[in-house]
């Protein structure tokens, strides 16, 4: 099979478009021909070393494909499924292994593009919306960087559940595509808490931020008392320690740093959330957009504008 190494940890020049062998699934696992990778900004943590893994690796997690085998003890996926997962192993490749209790099936009539293009951040996206700060009607709800792959969905999601959306964009281009997702108020980074609070009177309930480092301080300056703060990526870079007194002197503010993990800990919680993902996606519900499709053997050109913020919406890999 052909796929993207990282031999040493570094920029987009380590991703080598190369020659492996076949993965073959052991017991536990799925083997799939890949039609379509998601590119996360965990895969650049990944290959940063931010986030280390065994080195040599095959960089990836999100990938939608059709089932050609599976281990030994697998008995509730067979070849031919199409099925999608946002934990595979070594997504950037033309094949590539899942666990078997990580696999969700596709619902009729989606294609296998939208699927790899939604499920990680629309899994991301559910359990922010849903469970880490359950939205309610009514509630005022701040989306940083609204138009990437992340924000449209979370708009999208908290426009469901009855919030007013408050996006922060970079560009004229992406409040156009905020506003389509469904933001009500679009705003720029410059001076964003006080436009947050000349919108709401007293700062929102909530306040997604997946840029980090560059607009961590400005997010709690965003929030009402009692607010929260769901802190779930940097791609700004990290925030830096920070004193607690903090969250007190802000009106007893809370602050969390989420994963996925925790919140598909089960495969009924998985399912769940998948189901609600895909069956919006596939009934037309939440739109998914794709900025970019790209060669699996450009990966270094997908890392390079999903760094420079030169996207808007998902990008994907194509063997």
């Amino acid at each position: 099979m052909r796929a993207i190494v990282v031999s040493a940890y570094g920029d987009s020049s380590v991703l080598e478009y190369a020659e492996r062998p076949d993965p073959v699934p052991g017991p536990g696992e799925v083997l799939i021909e890949v039609a379509a990778t998601g590119v996360n900004f965990i895969d650049v943590y990944h290959r940063e070393g931010r986030y280390p893994l065994p080195l040599p690796l095959v960089p990836g997690s999100e990938a939608a494909g059709t089932v050609t085998a599976v281990g030994p003890d697998v008995t509730d996926v067979v070849p031919g499924d199409r099925v999608v997962s946002a934990s595979v192993v070594g997504a950037y490749a033309t094949k590539a292994l899942i666990p078997a209790d990580k696999v969700v099936r596709l619902p009729d009539g989606l294609a296998p593009d939208l699927a790899a293009a939604v499920l990680l951040q629309g899994l991301t996206a559910h359990y922010l919306t849903h469970s880490t700060y359950a939205v309610r009607t009514g509630d005022d709800v701040l989306v940083h960087a609204a138009a990437g792959g992340m924000g449209l969905l979370l708009v999208q999601m908290a426009k469901l559940r009855g919030a007013r959306v408050i996006g922060t964009v970079s560009s004229a281009e992406k409040e156009k595509l905020a506003r389509q997702a469904g933001a009500d108020d679009v705003i720029g980074y410059e001076d964003f808490p006080e436009a947050v609070r000349e919108i709401t009177g007293s700062g929102v309930h909530v306040v997604y931020d997946g840029v980090g480092a560059a607009t961590f301080e400005g997010s709690l300056a965003s929030l009402r008392p009692r607010g929260m703060m769901a802190l779930y990526g940097a791609a700004s870079g990290p925030v830096p320690s920070f004193d607690p007194q903090r969250l007190n002197a802000g009106g007893s503010l809370f602050l969390t740093r989420p994963t996925l993990g925790h919140y598909t800990a089960t495969r009924e919680e998985l399912l769940s959330r998948a189901d609600d993902v895909l069956g919006w996606v596939a009934s037309g519900a939440l739109k998914v957009r794709v900025s970019e499709r790209y060669p699996l053997a450009e990966a270094r050109r997908a890392h390079d504008d999903l760094e420079g913020r030169r996207t808007t919406g998902k990008l994907l890999l194509v063997p």
